[in-house]
Parts: C-alpha cells; sequence; structure tokens
C-alpha cells in the first residue's frame, strides 16, 4: 500500500510538472526574416475579390507586386484563390496581415 501510495504521488508530480511547464513563447518563430512567403487566399468568385486581396496585401506589404498575383479558379468555377507570395519582414507583419484576410467577408479561407 505504501508503494502504491508513493507511485500515485510521483505520477502525479510529474502530471503537474508537465502541466505547468512553460511552452515555447509565442513570439518564436520557425522562419528566418525577411523570406518570400506564400499566402492562398480563397473565397467565392465574384468581380474584385483578386483587387480586394491585393490591397489588404499591399497594406501589409507595400512592395508587393501585384503581377506576380498567381489565380486559380476551382473546377466549376465557384470559387477562385489567389496566391500572393510577399516579402515577409516579422512575424507581427503575417500576424496582421492573416488577421485582415481571414476577417474580409469576400474570403473564405486563407493558407
Amino acid at each position: 500500500m505504501l508503494l502504491h501510495r508513493a507511485v500515485t504521488v510521483s505520477i502525479l508530480a510529474g502530471m503537474e510538472n508537465i502541466m505547468t511547464s512553460t511552452p515555447p513563447a509565442a513570439t518564436e518563430s520557425l522562419l528566418t526574416f525577411p523570406c518570400a512567403f506564400p499566402l492562398k487566399v480563397m473565397g467565392r468568385t465574384r468581380d474584385g475579390f483578386a483587387q480586394a486581396i491585393v490591397e489588404v496585401v499591399q497594406r501589409h506589404a507595400p512592395d508587393f507586386d501585384a503581377g506576380t498575383l498567381e489565380m486559380r479558379a476551382s473546377t466549376a468555377g465557384n470559387y477562385l484563390s489567389v496566391t500572393a507570395t510577399i516579402n515577409a519582414t516579422s512575424r507581427a507583419q503575417l500576424d496582421d496581415l492573416y488577421r485582415e484576410l481571414t476577417s474580409h467577408p469576400m474570403v473564405a479561407m486563407v493558407l
């Protein structure tokens, strides 16, 4: 019984250490900046979709060349995906851009 209690206490102490250990900082990044970073943005096919995406991207990456935007329509033509490859300068820049794109009413998904 005493051995069982000691093992239980040891296991619980180990779980407490796991649960209270500090995860990697949210500001750490696996990317090295600056870097080329592709963003794929998808939405329903409609007039002005690509231009709206370019405007958002250029607010966060002013050096983005709209001429490099890649577009692909879905098989049925109901959806359009655009890929914008930006020169990413920081994690904060990418986070802000992602937040604005995902909140845009014409955008269904951002990868």
